[in-house]
């Protein structure tokens, strides 16, 4: 018995063990940090509602800005729970404990803010175009104490500062529905139908709507046929780590371009889609495979720092000049000092993000303990950037949970021009926050692939339109009562805020909201408040203006074959992208025939060489290239190798930077020589041969190839769901290099496998004059013994699936 005993407690702490450490491991992955060491003492953390007495006691040195409940309140609220449970009379006792309600509302649970009350009304009241029912759901937001939930719902509007004004005289809903925008909800997480509803809406208020993070079917930024931009396109296209989809097609038709650096609802963490939403559709989309789940990584591949980040920013202001280029930052102590530096590097425009909202596919560990309240975030970025004299160049947006007038107003008041709006729009549409967004079986067809789901969609895109417009009619009321007769005026004006004294709650007397109300100190008078001075990319110093523009004309305007060679040097950067976006935007998704323009250059390449680069371009380069090159290629070709006269041994030598090829989504690249690290993270359609690579390459790759004729570092293949690579593997090693966490190692048995290798070594030695592919040619296929293919298993099972469907349909009916 005792045996028994000790074999059960041995299970639940091992359990307990891993319990912990997964826990741990999912902090660390969240926030970048590989090791324990760096782990340790790191403090990457800011408490919320904790008062000094608390954080000095238990959390010293912990930011807490706002204050709140003190030793005291803690022991009040731990004796409450436990008396629930163990009251004085036993004839008090809960038969069975309460369910809290934690992430679905329970009437006697916790508290939510969209409640059953809120959710009908909100949906009666836009579908009905019904302002009485409007202001009862608004009433109910903004001061019903059981959803007053938030930090703003402290506050209350200053009246004293300004005199009222006659609503006449305040700026019209019209131009204030253009200051908003639907959150990054991602086609895939919802359905065609709702995803296409909001673009509708956004497009006839003249705001935006946003792709998210899924691509955007090439159908839907097509010009209708009398040429009048198409109603369904989305004008914000996101780019976030995992580049689903993001090619040059996709970048030239947009209005802004969002760099998406971490989310508000769960910050550090990518989206997931299971493989279950992924249908023949979406996995057109965003250039991956049926039935394979797709993983969004947080952006460590790319982005490791500002300078990188400004990289990016130029990268997207090349691949469309006339949108504007936003960074999704995520609200957290010391994010203005970040904005600061987002400003610098050239972005127009930035978004803080909330904790509030995210879908209901949200791991439930970040529901909870992550991420902070927009008003601290956009509070903080106003004051720094204005006392930093950077605020004038950039427009501010924030998001999370506003769904009122009241939230739109104070969100202006605290420093941003613009407001993002997501779950309100998703009620609107039809949503009950069942949270089954994760599941596919949404019952109202809004964040559903289902097919017979999806015909319970009942929303409509005017649903969306009526309701933006009460809240902006609500918005416009309060700059009456506040004197603002435009928005510009009440930006950053956070003396017309002030705390809520009719706000009695127990645990609320503690808080302490100067911090959020603190007005941003003017270095001088001449400060911009607003953004009011469009940043300087620098473009008109690009290759590409200066010289790829001129000489490839023909080819731009007529579709005719153009050749030239050029020097380059390493100030040279993103070369061969305004020509892309000028083809794209001329000949549309299908550009232009392969080998149109031939470019040759011999030199140095900077960073972002042929970053999206176009169908129809081939750019050769004679030397080599930074960071970055072909990043996001779309279907250009490109070929690279060390100058004829060099002496080095190229195969020993790295002749490319970093993360090359990152997103790619078609063309063919050969590189004769080294990648750095990161090559092919990404890829989804690109076939590339090079000849080693270091660590990390191929990480979350889920289509193309990759033929690498040489080492390679650690990490091979992490996160690979798509796609194949196929490895010398000269020393047997790269078992120890490869991470079979999603993947096989394979010997090259397949005839068809074999004569696609052998395919692509042949063009690198054509294109390169590679003597490592005339080694491996002169010795096929004895050689074939020394290469090893990387297999995805989920791939590979959804081919074998394939097979056998095919298999069946093709076999002969007896009988």
């Amino acid at each position: 018995a005792d045996s028994d005993d000790t074999k059960a407690d041995d299970k639940v702490v091992a359990a307990y063990r891993k319990g912990v450490a997964k826990g741990m491991l999912k902090v660390f992955a969240k926030m970048g940090i590989s090791t324990l060491q760096s782990y340790k003492g790191a403090q990457i953390f800011e408490a919320v509602g904790l008062n000094n007495d608390v954080i000095d006691r238990g959390f010293v040195g912990t930011p807490s800005r706002i204050k709140g409940v003190n030793l005291q309140v803690l022991a009040e609220e731990m004796i409450r729970r436990h008396d629930r449970g163990y009251p004085a009379r036993k004839s008090e006792r809960l038969p069975v404990l309460p369910n809290p309600g934690e992430f679905h509302w329970r009437a006697e649970g916790e508290r939510h803010m969209w409640d059953p009350q809120s959710i009908s009304d909100i949906q009666v009241a836009a579908r009905t175009n019904n302002e009485d029912t409007y202001w009862r759901f608004a009433k109910h937001a903004n001061e019903d104490a059981r959803t007053r939930c938030t930090l703003r719902g402290l506050l209350k509007f200053n009246e004293s500062v300004n005199a009222p004004l006659p609503i006449e005289e305040v700026e019209s809903a019209t131009e204030i529905v253009k200051r908003f925008a639907t959150g990054a909800m991602s086609f895939g997480s919802i359905s065609q139908e709702a995803h296409e509803s909001l673009a509708i809406a956004m497009n006839k208020l003249g705001g935006k709507s946003n792709t998210g993070e899924g691509g955007e079917d090439p159908a839907r930024y097509q010009p209708m046929p009398n040429g009048s931009p198409n109603p369904r396109r989305s004008a914000i296209k996101q780019v976030a780590s995992g580049r689903f989809g993001v090619t040059i097609s996709y970048l030239t038709n947009a209005d802004e371009l969002q760099i998406k650096i971490s989310q508000g609802a769960k910050p550090g963490e990518g989206g997931e889609l299971p493989g279950r939403k992924v249908d023949e559709n979406i996995a057109r989309i965003r250039h991956s495979t049926p039935g394979v789940g797709l993983i969004s990584p947080p952006p460590h591949h790319d982005i490791y720092s500002i300078e990188d980040l400004a990289q990016l920013i130029h990268d997207l202001k090349n691949s469309n000049p006339t949108a504007r280029v936003s960074v999704k930052l995520v609200s957290e102590v010391g994010v203005g000092t970040i904005a600061a530096g987002v400003s610098k590097a050239h972005a127009d425009h930035i978004l803080i993000s909330g904790h509030d909202g995210g879908t209901g596919a949200s791991p439930l560990t970040s529901i909870k303990h992550a991420g902070l309240p927009w008003e601290l975030g956009i509070a903080e970025t106003h004051q720094t950037l204005v006392e930093n004299d950077l605020r004038s160049r950039v427009v501010l947006q924030t998001d999370g949970q506003c769904k009122t007038g009241r939230d739109v107003a104070i969100g202006f008041l605290l420093g941003a021009e613009e407001i993002g709006f997501s779950t309100a729009p998703l009620i609107v549409l039809g949503c009950i926050m069942m949270r089954k967004c994760h599941l596919n079986t949404c019952p109202v067809g809004i964040a559903t692939q289902d097919k017979a789901l999806r015909e319970k969609f009942s929303g409509h895109p005017e649903h969306v339109v009526n309701y933006l417009f009460m809240v902006a009619q609500e918005c416009r009321q309060i700059m009456a009562q506040l004197g603002f007769r435009t928005v510009n005026e009440m930006v950053g004006r956070a003396d017309c805020l002030q705390i809520d004294d009719a706000v009695t709650h127990w645990k609320a007397s503690g808080i302490d909201l100067t911090p959020i109300l603190t007005k941003a100190r003017k270095p001088h008078d001449n400060v911009g408040t607003y953004c009011q001075i469009p940043q300087d990319h620098g473009l008109e110093l690009a290759l590409d203006n200066t010289h790829l523009l001129e000489i490839c004309k023909p080819a731009i305007e007529e579709g005719k074959q153009v050749e030239a060679e050029l020097p380059i040097i390493n100030t040279n950067r993103t070369v061969g992208t305004i020509l892309s976006h000028e083809i794209a935007k001329k000949w549309g998704e299908d550009l232009l025939p392969e080998h149109t323009i031939r470019l040759k250059f011999n030199g140095s390449a900077g960073q972002s060489f042929g970053a999206f680069l176009a169908k129809g371009i081939r750019m050769e380069l004679e030397g080599d290239a930074n960071d970055y090159v072909g990043k996001g290629l779309s279907g250009g070709s490109m070929v690279i190798y060390p100058p004829k006269d060099s002496t080095f041994v190229a195969e020993e030598n790295i002749i490319v930077g970093n993360v090359c090829l990152y997103g790619a989504t078609g063309g063919r690249v050969y590189i004769r020589g080294r990648a750095a690290e990161r090559f092919c993270v990404r890829n989804s359609g690109a076939r590339a041969v090079i000849e080693g690579v270091g660590d990390h390459a191929c990480e979350y790759m889920t289509g193309g190839r990759a033929v690498i004729l040489g080492p390679t570092g650690r990490n091979f293949a992490a996160g690979m769901s798509g796609g194949v690579a196929y490895v010398w593997d000269q020393k047997k090693d790269f078992i120890t290099k490869c991470n079979l966490g999603m993947v096989e190692l394979e010997k090259l048995e397949d005839e068809d496998d074999i004569a696609e290798l052998m395919h692509m070594i042949k063009r690198h030695r054509k294109h390169t004059g590679s003597t490592v592919a005339d080694d491996i040619l002169n010795r096929w296929p004895d050689v074939l013994d020394e290469f090893v293919k990387v297999m995805p298993v989920d791939y590979k099972r959804v081919l074998m699936e394939r097979k056998k469907h095919d298999e069946e349909i093709e076999a002969p009916v007896h009988g």
